[in-house]
């Protein structure tokens, strides 16, 4: 069958970063709202397109105009608005507009919770370069807007925890052998001591009793205390004790249950080097395998960036758009079935990623 043209050379997640072993990515999210309207909430529709035109036209002042595209996302189709949402730009709140770089690096989601969501992204733990991208879409959006602020309280939010600075960062991780040697809880524990949570990212798992792949998101709690610094020099610090954390007990469990490791991990490999579909929540478990073989020295031939980057392209959406946009030629059985067709694709995006992998 034909290949699909991958067109993912730019994309931020496709650079090896700092500690990307363990912090596979790390985001700076701005809260911010615009002077003398009320929040989203309150906005009727006429009001909120206001809102919305202010913010897009901004856009149009910035030094690096050309590098943002403007999506008004009430006419975005289902299958657009999946992979938004798989690169992370929103949630559960839609919002009416969305401004994002052609890299994806920097976004801002208008009229969600508040009028503005800047949102930055970086590879590995590198909040300061994430911090950096939002504050400049930041700083240029304020010299053609004035933001609500008070002297008391900072910036105003919708949610009073998110005034103040305004600012939540967060870092995705990847912790398998925690999660194998049961210490999730205690590193837990650890995170709510410092103000942060910790939940999983692409939901409950089977394996380990932990979250689906061993993948978790770490973000601060509130904005409200500390200024943006301090916020910054404090996930910073949690990150590189996570990491060094998650490579103490990868060291432990694989001197102390290499069989039960090694298993797992030839296991994986077969798995995804001969599935002919696999479906998303297989293909997570697969992926964090293949990534903790190759933290292990025990896969050669594939970086952390590059297996991690995998978790984008294999998304509903993702494959969603190869499907519609590319010719394929399926086997007949397969052909006439579209989730067939996506657990199809979906291994072979995988088996390519494998190509050049060998094991120690």
């Amino acid at each position: 069958m034909s290949r699909a043209k991958r067109g993912w050379g730019d994309a931020w997640y496709n650079s090896p970063a700092e500690d990307d072993d363990v912090i596979v990515s790390s985001r700076a999210r701005f809260a911010r709202n615009l002077a003398n309207f009320p929040f989203p909430e309150n906005l009727d529709e006429d009001v909120a397109l206001q809102v919305q035109n202010i913010i897009f036209d901004s856009f149009n002042h910035f030094d690096d105009a050309e590098a943002y595209q403007t999506v008004m996302l009430t006419k975005v189709p289902p299958l657009g608005a999946d992979i938004l949402r798989e690169r992370g730009l929103f949630e559960e709140n839609f919002g009416t507009g969305l401004v994002m770089r052609i890299d994806g690096v920097s976004s801002c989601l208008v009229n969600c919770t508040d009028h503005v969501r800047i949102s930055s992204f970086a590879p590995g733990l590198a909040c300061n370069a994430a911090y950096a991208s939002s504050r400049s879409v930041d700083m240029q959006l304020q010299e053609k807007i004035q933001f609500a602020a008070s002297h008391e309280f900072g910036y105003l939010a919708a949610n009073v925890c998110e005034s103040g600075s305004g600012m939540k960062l967060s870092l995705r991780a990847h912790l398998p052998a925690t999660s194998f040697a049961g210490k999730i809880p205690e590193l837990a524990k650890v995170c709510d001591e410092r103000g942060f949570s910790l939940r999983d990212s692409f939901g409950s798992g089977t394996q380990f009793g932990s979250s689906l792949g061993g993948f978790y998101q770490i973000s601060s709690r509130q904005s409200v205390s500390g200024n943006e610094i301090d916020q910054l020099a404090e996930i910073t610090s949690l990150g590189k004790y996570i990491c060094e954390f998650e490579r103490k007990v990868r060291s432990e469990v694989a001197d102390n249950k290499f069989t039960e490791v090694r298993n797992i991990l030839l296991r994986a490999f077969a798995q995804m080097r001969y599935s002919l579909l696999i479906s998303m929540r297989e293909a997570v478990d697969l992926i964090s395998a293949i990534k903790w073989g190759v933290d292990l020295d025990f896969f050669r031939g594939l970086k952390d960036h590059e297996i991690s980057s995998l978790l984008y392209k294999i998304q509903s959406g993702h494959l969603g758009f190869f499907l519609r946009t590319t010719e394929f030629n399926f086997d007949d059985d397969v052909a006439s079935d579209d989730a067939l067709k996506e657990r199809r694709l979906r291994s072979i995006i995988m088996q390519d990623a494998l190509k050049e992998m060998t094991i120690s």
